[in-house]
């Protein structure tokens, strides 16, 4: 039981995490899955059945009573509390682990850090398993590749948790992007106060490109200025939102959608929600929240990748180029 492994949602970014744990795991230890979606659990039986002993379960109860490590990927945070609380199909049914290697359970879901606080000492009270969070950036490439970056909610103290953490961990991320941040919660904050950003500067450089754009400059030429300048970011070189000027971004494929507006908005409540929880006026995020709660109702742009924010910035504008 103990090498044994259950991954609870293999969705888009689930079923690239658990293919990798599948593939780097001890080959004669058992992988369990879990998800509403019995199609993608049979798929991914039929896919990856060579690599070692798949199975799928009907409950989280079950996958902690079989298997000493649980991963968990789910968008909401009631998700969430049914997987681990829910008392009769929930982890918090299962029978208690006396063993000293006790269950780990992983929730990469992005969530609050006041739910995940509150998972954990439940848990924690009924002996069931040692509860982290562990947040993800990358998107549906890395999760596929194993390149994923964590973000974790225990302290990098070395501790026999820790180095079991980091074990697992590193078999679907990069073990340069795993950060450990501290008490439970602090992955998820980690992860909000960068997603904060990152939809933030989403709308940043739309608006800065089209001003560029508008005034005549060659998107090319502005694209080469903003990539020189003290503007450079990730964002601009890797998800930019204009049209032709990376040939990987999902702009350059018709916006087709690798992350979807509501996914964005979701993302964006949570951090700011966070900045008044801790007392800081998000001025920023809220305004960029606008544009996205705006695209999930255009009928132009809600079903495209969360860059089309460009196309709703442009909207009704004649561009000079």
């Amino acid at each position: 039981m103990e090498d044994n492994i259950a991954f609870i949602g293999i969705g888009a970014m689930g079923y690239g995490m658990a293919a990798n744990l599948r593939r780097k795991m001890l080959q004669e230890a058992t992988l369990y899955v879990n998800d509403p979606n019995a199609g993608a659990c049979k798929r991914f039986v039929s896919e990856f059945n060579d690599h070692g002993p798949v199975e799928i379960l009907g409950t989280a109860k079950e996958a902690a009573e079989r298997a000493g490590t649980l991963l968990s990927m789910v968008p909401r945070p009631d998700d969430v509390r049914k997987i681990y609380l829910d008392p009769e199909t929930g982890v918090i049914a299962a029978a208690p682990n006396t063993d000293l290697k006790s269950t780990l359970l992983v929730d990469s879901s992005t969530i609050d850090p006041a739910t995940t606080r509150e998972v954990g000492e439940k848990l924690m009270k009924a002996g069931v398993g040692t509860y982290v969070d562990a947040p993800v950036s990358g998107g549906i490439a890395r999760a596929a590749d194993g390149g994923l970056a964590f973000m974790i909610g225990h302290p990098p103290t070395p501790s026999p948790t820790q180095i079991r953490i980091q074990s697992l961990i590193q078999k679907m991320g990069n073990p340069e992007k795993v950060f450990f941040c501290g008490p439970l919660g602090s992955g998820l904050a980690a992860k909000i106060s960068n997603n904060y950003l990152s939809g933030s500067f989403n709308v940043a450089i739309s608006q800065a490109m089209s001003i560029g754009i508008l005034s005549g400059v060659d998107p090319q030429t502005l694209y080469n200025v903003i990539k020189s300048s003290s503007g450079q970011s990730w964002m601009a070189e890797n998800h930019q939102p204009v049209p032709g000027l990376v040939a990987s971004a999902p702009s350059s494929r018709g916006w087709e959608r690798s992350f979807g507006h509501a996914m964005m908005m979701k993302d964006l409540e949570l951090g700011v929600a966070a900045a008044k929880e801790v007392g800081v006026e998000p001025t920023m995020g809220e305004r960029a929240l606008e544009m996205y709660q705006t695209a999930v109702e255009d009928d132009d742009v809600k079903d495209l990748d969360y860059t089309s924010i460009y196309k709703l910035v442009n909207k009704g504008l004649t561009e000079r180029q």
